[in-house]
């Protein structure tokens, strides 16, 4: 059996237009549509969303390759490096910052040519201590031959699952080459060029790990020149992560099949497309998050109150009780007691139906509570 990139006229990959003209437009127009919608929020909330989409595609590009990230550090480091005044910031390891830095990178830096260099420079990021796990690796360059057979795999080391074999280490100087020079000079659509650019550089793996990540922030890169624009409002990553078998099925046997990647295209548009509802639970969140606080404008809420307000906005994981009010503020437990019974009597929490060894607590739907 033969690989795509082993076929005779490789990298001469095929598509029918015809069949790709349809949904490509749909995929367009629902783009456009998406993104004069999110450009006609004011700032804040455009910030906010832009905030929230690139925390999740960091969190779900890394998770993708089985490794977890904490949210709450990615967030801060991307509100960090965007300037943007969020309140509650954490530090952030090494790790976490070169993620951001390269998804970043990508993405607010869309206008900057794609070289080897800059994915050099990315892959560095992505492994600042030269390793990946207990593994030494080849960091910001190809890799060699001493690292064997690249077998692209998924699945958990003792079930591992192997998709295809890259190209042999002694054609990636050439590989890479034709692939840059392509990214940057070929006249296609950007949403095909995506797509394309997302299969060539994952096929070719040209680095000892972190393709998959490098090959999507690449993806969004292209999509981000396709909307003229560095503010991100879907991700790519966090829809991948969702359809993640049916991800690495098609690209096994795109791999596995000819040089007309249709199918694959097709799959890309769909996936992009399903992001697209991704994009829009982020605004309703968004808008839910400013209804609430424009509901309590005018209350006299403490630092605590709105720390612990804006944590349960953002998604708090598990149930608010008077010993995590207690962690998350840094406060003793009467403290926090004090805090809770003064937002239940405001009409702003309300205590959580009977269960369980401790009184739990949740934001009303819609606060309406008089200014105090």
């Amino acid at each position: 059996m033969a690989y795509i990139h082993e076929l005779p006229g490789w990298p001469d990959l095929r598509w029918s237009a015809e069949t790709l003209a349809q949904p490509l437009a749909a995929v367009r127009h629902r783009q456009g549509r998406l993104i004069g919608h999110m450009e006609a929020l004011g700032f804040p909330l455009r910030a906010e969303a832009v905030l929230q989409t690139l925390t999740e595609d960091v969190l779900k590009s890394s998770e993708i390759e089985g490794e977890i990230l904490d949210r709450k550090q990615v967030r801060s480091s991307i509100a960090r490096r965007l300037g943007m005044d969020i309140g509650g910031l954490v530090e952030t390891d090494r790790s976490v910052e070169g993620v951001v830095e390269m998804m970043l990178d990508a993405t607010q830096n869309y206008t900057q040519s794609l070289t080897a260099e800059r994915l050099f420079n990315w892959h560095a990021a992505l492994f600042p201590a030269g390793r990946s796990g207990m593994s030494r690796i080849t960091v910001g360059s190809w890799r060699t031959a001493e690292g064997g057979v690249m077998q692209v795999v998924s699945g958990p080391i003792v079930r591992e699952r192997v998709h295809y074999e890259a190209p042999i280490s002694a054609r990636l100087d050439t590989e890479m080459t034709r692939f840059l020079d392509w990214f940057e000079s070929a006249t296609l659509d950007p949403v095909l060029k995506a797509g394309i650019a997302h299969l060539w550089f994952v096929t070719i793996h040209p680095f000892d790990d972190g393709n998959g990540r490098i090959a999507r922030a690449i993806a969004d890169l292209a999509l981000a020149r396709a909307e003229g624009t560095a503010q991100r409002f879907y991700s790519m990553s966090a829809q991948i992560r969702i359809e993640r078998k049916a991800y690495y099925d098609m690209l096994e046997s795109t791999q596995k099949g000819s040089l007309d990647i249709t199918p694959w295209l097709l799959w890309f548009m769909g996936c992009l497309d399903r992001a697209f509802d991704g994009a829009e639970t982020i605004l309703a969140g968004v808008m839910h998050k400013a209804r609430f606080w424009e509901a309590v404008r005018g209350q006299s809420l403490n630092e605590r109150q709105r720390k612990v307000i804006n944590r349960l906005l953002d998604g708090f994981e598990g149930k608010l009780t008077n010993a995590k009010w207690a962690a998350i503020t840094k406060a003793s437990s009467d403290t926090a007691l004090r805090d809770i019974n003064d937002l239940l009597l405001r009409g702003i929490l309300e205590k959580d139906p009977a269960g369980g060894r401790s009184t739990s607590y949740s934001l009303v739907s819609e606060p309406v509570c008089d200014a105090r």
